[in-house]
């Protein structure tokens, strides 16, 4: 499947020559080169291949290698970087609370992935293309604590296990982007739970209906998702909206001023977010070709823009650029280009960047004043929207004729299926949502009391501070 760009171009000249060295031991091909011509060429051949081999069972190390990157950069997406970027928003004392959730649903999703989210997002027993089953929206049991993956189990060409870590930091990242929404006033107890709940009955069945193969329900109608819009930012930001409005605002808001304690916090983990992306985006091609190669450049065409443009809106309208805005911006794009990075060219990227840079400002400031939601930082506005908006963009600009790689789309008909998964899954993610967080609510309650609102939850919840004053 992968191929260095300099074994490519020798493979089309001398195809054979090449098949001979992967298939024979080297001092057979030794021996038989040594009348050619081209024998000075050996130790340029013997450099090359051993990186880039494909095995006699189908391990592809090159693609392997880049996955295993891209596995460290979306780890790193979710701790340190949405943990600082998110810590960085809240008040002095609340840092540490959001910390403290990021870091422990890293721990808790990757136990729950490992148990049973897997197996229900990516075993495809009972899956038929073309036949909706109760398998096209939930997957099996037969990967339940990664019954039957081991070491040489391969999925595509990299290996299962890795291709399991790798999903894994997704299931990681999902939830936790949710904490933005209800910082500063929800139980840590109701944190847990509640993402617990929400990574089985809402991530896992999308999930599953996107990438887990022919016979999902969205796989069979086309979708073009290619690395969570729908799954990721979709279900996330309207989780999130949901959650904000039944946790209830921050008391204070919005007449007490709430500004973020430290933006250099938010602006380190904005960057950490930004390289991160490469792996989450440029790694979903599961190889090191071409499509992860477009993934990385649109991934920062569009969040450029996107930060450009949330900048020039706040320049003209309040005479300054923040540095804020410009960070929130470029979230937005990131989001924005996740489910349309496999399918669009440079310009589609850039087109999307501009178009969530504006959207994701409006949601953020004029619809959040209009509905009166406290959304503390942001999900709904920067990653549902973009999220939804990327997804409807990937059906328009991932066409050839401007600039996609999808020959003859029909780009009527792919806007109304991309329209129509994003919308049930936004209904899926909203009515679980609200159902387990009323199920969290009866168990334990969602919010603390207003007295400990006010001492801040770092003290209140973890007898810590994050700064000693």
């Amino acid at each position: 499947m992968f191929r260095t760009l300099g074994v490519r171009n020798i493979e089309s000249k001398w195809g054979g020559r090449i098949h001979m060295f992967r298939a024979l031991k080297p001092r057979i091909f030794v021996k038989a080169a040594t009348k050619s011509r081209f024998s000075f060429l050996l130790p340029l051949l013997a450099a090359l291949a051993p990186a880039t081999a494909v095995a006699d069972d189908g391990l592809d190390t090159g693609d392997t290698a880049w996955v295993l990157a891209s596995t460290a950069l979306v780890l790193f997406m979710t701790i340190p970087g949405l943990a600082l970027f998110y810590g960085g928003l809240v008040r002095t004392k609340n840092v540490l609370s959001v910390l403290m959730q990021c870091l422990a649903l890293t721990a808790l999703m990757t136990i729950l992935w490992l148990l049973v989210g897997y197996s229900l997002a990516f075993d495809t027993s009972g899956m038929v293309a073309g036949q909706t089953t109760l398998n096209s929206f939930i997957g099996g049991l037969g990967r339940v604590g990664l019954m039957g993956v081991n070491a040489d189990t391969l999925s595509g060409t990299i290996p299962e296990i890795l291709f399991f870590a790798f999903q894994c930091t997704f299931a990681i990242i999902t939830p936790a982007l949710i904490v933005g929404a209800f910082a500063e006033r929800m139980r840590f107890s109701a944190v847990l739970l509640f993402s617990a709940f929400w990574l089985i009955f809402v991530y896992a069945p999308i999930c599953h209906m996107t990438w887990g193969g022919e016979g999902g329900f969205f796989a069979d109608l086309g979708v073009f998702d290619f690395a969570g819009g729908i799954v990721v930012h979709v279900t996330a930001g309207v989780a999130a909206l949901v959650a904000c409005i039944m946790v209830g605002p921050r008391h204070g808001y919005p007449k007490t001023p709430m500004p973020p304690h430290n933006l250099t916090m938010c602006v380190t983990g904005t960057g950490m977010l930004w390289v991160g992306w490469y792996g989450f985006n440029g790694g979903s091609a599961l190889g090191a070709n071409g499509a992860a190669a477009m993934a990385i450049t649109v991934t920062q065409i569009s969040a450029s823009t996107a930060a450009l443009t949330w900048m020039a809106i706040e320049w003209r309208k309040y005479g300054r650029p923040s540095v804020l805005g410009m960070a929130t911006g470029a979230i937005a794009g990131l989001a924005a280009i996740t489910p349309a990075a496999g399918v669009v060219g440079p310009m589609g990227g850039l087109a999307i960047g501009f178009s969530s840079g504006l959207v994701c400002y409006l949601a953020s400031t004029a619809m959040k004043r209009k509905f009166g939601y406290d959304d503390s930082l942001d999900v709904f506005g920067v990653h549902g929207v973009g999220g939804f908006l990327g997804t409807v963009m990937a059906g328009i600009f991932g066409a050839a004729v401007l600039g996609g790689n999808q020959e003859g789309l029909a780009i009527g008909s792919q806007v109304g299926i991309q329209l129509f998964a994003a919308t049930v899954t936004a209904l899926w993610a909203g009515v679980a949502s609200f159902v387990l967080l009323k199920v969290v609510d009866a168990m334990v309650g969602l919010r603390v009391t207003e007295d400990d609102e006010t001492v801040g939850l770092d003290v209140v919840l973890h007898e810590e501070s994050g700064y000693n004053l």
